[in-house]
């Protein structure tokens, strides 16, 4: 049976894919990986692979994706396939960093629902009936995770490499998604990216801001599955 690694969001967990794990558990062996145990991208994606089977397909969401694409730079003949749901290639700027600093200080200070709550998961959703469930489960998986979680992950994304040139040599089947509402990291964003793989299958899903796989979880469902059918 193909293995499926999902790496989720920053303070997400495996919930995030709740939907896809109902949906294709009987069609692959599923890995759901946890990235909240190093303040590093390099770190995390190296435990990622040293539990993963010796290949396998991949898909990230955010930070997962800035994650599977440094997978992708350490281990490239694992990877079988490749999809980056709402996520950012690109080393992060010194206005974004500077914007983490107030927040981690916030975090530092017991702060982690206020934070999460006021200035992260409400700006990135498209509006509709089940944006307050979304929320509710975004709230609950972040503060099961906790402060220490959102530091090494803060840490981990101001520090991260700009991975254009890995997108550039990547040779297997591909995916990029995003939520047409999404905002924190637009479509704009996903078309540079589709730019440096032509071959890649490039999907807008409709309804859905920075986190399809809980927004709109049929169109998602439907582009992963046409991904992994691919070759």
């Amino acid at each position: 049976m193909t293995s499926l690694v999902l790496i989720p969001g920053m303070m997400c967990d495996a919930r995030l894919f709740g939907p896809q794990i109902d949906a294709f558990s009987g069609d692959y062996d599923l890995f759901l990986a946890s990235i909240s145990q190093e303040a590093s991208v390099t770190k995390l994606a190296e435990r990622v692979l040293a539990n993963a089977p010796d290949s396998f397909a991949v898909a990230g969401l955010s930070m997962g994706g800035i994650v599977a694409m440094e997978m992708l730079r350490l281990a490239p003949d694992r990877i079988t396939h490749l999809a980056l749901l709402d996520t950012n290639p690109l080393a992060e700027t010194e206005q974004v960093k500077a914007t983490r600093v107030p927040q981690m200080m916030a975090v530092r200070e017991g702060g982690l629902a206020d934070v999460m709550r006021e200035e992260m998961k409400p700006k990135y959703l498209a509006p509709g009936p089940s944006r307050k469930q979304v929320l509710d489960l975004c709230m609950d998986m972040a503060l099961r995770l906790g402060p220490h979680a959102f530091l090494r992950q803060s840490r981990a994304l101001m520090d991260r490499p700009d991975q254009s040139q890995t997108l550039r040599d990547c040779k297997v089947p591909a995916l990029i998604l995003c939520g047409r509402h999404d905002k924190l990291c637009p479509i704009t964003r996903h078309e540079y990216m589709a730019s440096l793989m032509p071959h890649a299958a490039f999907d807008v899903i409709e309804n859905a801001g920075h986190l399809p796989t809980l927004e709109n979880t049929k169109a998602t469902n439907q582009a992963l599955a046409r991904w992994m059918e691919s070759s």
